[in-house]
């Protein structure tokens, strides 16, 4: 299920993804916009995620963490 929403852009921005378009990166002006957002939902997982991990750890080590990040395939990111 999708849902149409309006939103407003300045020029720049919008000539920005309207060239995306054109060079074929996207399909259309609502890919460009969902692919950001699904972006921008991702980051504020891990952002979560890293919170709540840093929480739970006592001596704030990392090494875990970046060990799994190692393992995490770059293939799935836009």
């Amino acid at each position: 299920m999708t849902t149409q929403i309006a939103v407003r852009l300045d020029d720049e921005l919008v000539g920005f993804v309207d060239e995306l378009v054109r060079q074929g990166d996207a399909p259309s002006r609502a890919a460009v916009v969902a692919r950001a957002l699904q972006r921008e939902q991702r980051r504020k997982v891990a952002e979560r995620d890293a919170a709540i991990l840093a929480a739970s750890r006592r001596d704030n080590d990392m090494d875990g963490l970046a060990g799994f990040a190692a393992g995490v395939s770059m293939d799935d990111l836009d």
